[in-house]
């Protein structure tokens, strides 16, 4: 059971939530899934759908040849699938005289904090003019590196630019089971919270046949979201009326509560782990009292090294003295100004408490 209902909701949609066994798409599932959601826009809520699917509705219409590269295959199922998905999505909420609009993103896209607001103004936009957007990954233009681990990741960076009270991850299981979904013996963990013990164990690593995704990911993005204050719900996409049970309070799922909501500036720093341009290594006082409950800032009397070549602004990992990771931050000066003032006290912070964005627990 679910107790908190959130105004802003970001709803992601995985595609074997809207993919048949036999890899079509299930379009049955994708026209109940929006009759929901215009439900719970009438109640009230913002919603921002993050949707799956384009490589699986590109299957049912593309014929390639023999030698076309996997790579290249991939690019022209989701070009393709892409029309036919937000087509699909166009006419089933145009049935129900909802507004909807097409953002396709990359993870480059988040990189540079300005272009980030950017896309945050539009998409405010678009929900005060009453326009639902539906946002998917480039997957034409996404390779390797300009990956999202899977849309999960996505969604949970859409929550958090949103300020989003509440992450709804549809999947095609209940949520997170103490064994295999499959194993009926297996027992549903419904709630988690900030001192729930670690449940990797309890998590099959195999991914399904439609995304790039597992129930690991969905794990580690839904407690970075709860930690940075975002109720998070994993959840069965295939189940009849999920949407609705959710605001009713009788949805089986798995849900984590969240933390104290941080400020948006941590939230962005907070999923910007692989835009950083250098580290700095830190010695034990400086873990110990960023790791208190008292609001500290970084200063250069408890950095040990300083790691690459970056500029006043850029993110920067924090380490520790055996290697762990700490946290992330953003430069208040650039690594030739950082390096001189190593160990050295009464200096202005390296990164201000404002802009510092800690692990919850140290990888």
């Amino acid at each position: 059971m679910v107790q908190q209902k959130g105004k802003t909701v970001v709803i992601k949609i995985g595609s074997n939530v809207l993919t048949q066994a036999d890899g079509q798409p299930d379009k049955s599932r994708m026209e109940s899934l929006v009759r929901q959601m215009v439900y719970l826009r009438e109640q009230g809520l913002q919603l921002i759908l993050i949707t799956s699917g384009a490589v699986a509705f590109g299957r049912k219409s593309t014929i390639f040849e023999e030698k076309t590269d996997p790579v290249v295959q991939k690019q022209i199922l989701a070009a393709v699938g892409q029309v036919e998905l937000i087509n699909a999505y166009k006419s089933f909420f145009g049935n129900r005289q909802t507004p909807i609009a097409q953002i396709m993103v990359t993870k480059s896209d988040f990189r540079d904090r300005k272009h980030y607001l950017n896309m945050k103004n539009c998409l405010e936009g678009l929900l005060k003019n009453n326009i639902l957007p539906v946002i998917n990954e480039n997957d034409t233009v996404s390779v390797t590196e300009l990956m999202f681990t899977d849309n999960d990741e996505l969604a949970g960076l859409v929550a958090a630019m949103m300020d989003a009270e509440i992450l709804l991850l549809l999947s095609n299981v209940d949520g997170i089971y103490k064994g295999h979904p499959s194993d009926p013996d297996a027992e549903l963990i419904e709630r988690v919270d900030a001192n729930t013990p670690s449940m990797g164990n309890y998590i099959s690593s195999s991914k399904s046949s439609f995304g790039r995704g597992g129930m690991l990911t969905k794990m580690n993005m839904a407690k970075k979201s709860a930690d940075l204050g975002i109720g998070v719900v994993i959840a069965n996409g295939k189940r009849e009326d999920v949407l609705i049970d959710y605001f009713h309070n009788r949805l089986r799922c798995t849900f984590f509560e969240p933390s104290r909501a941080k400020h948006n500036p941590k939230k962005w720093i907070a999923h910007s782990d692989h835009y950083s341009k250098g580290e700095l290594v830190i010695n034990s006082g400086a873990e110990n009292a960023l790791m208190s409950n008292k609001i500290t800032s970084l200063l250069p009397i408890g950095v040990l090294e300083v790691r690459g070549d970056f500029i006043k602004g850029e993110i920067l990992r924090i380490i520790s003295e055996d290697g762990r990771k700490i946290g992330l931050g953003k430069a208040a000066y650039g690594a030739k100004v950082a390096s001189e003032k190593i160990g050295q006290s009464n200096q202005k912070p390296i990164i201000h408490y404002d802009y510092l964005y800690l692990h919850q627990n140290n990888q």
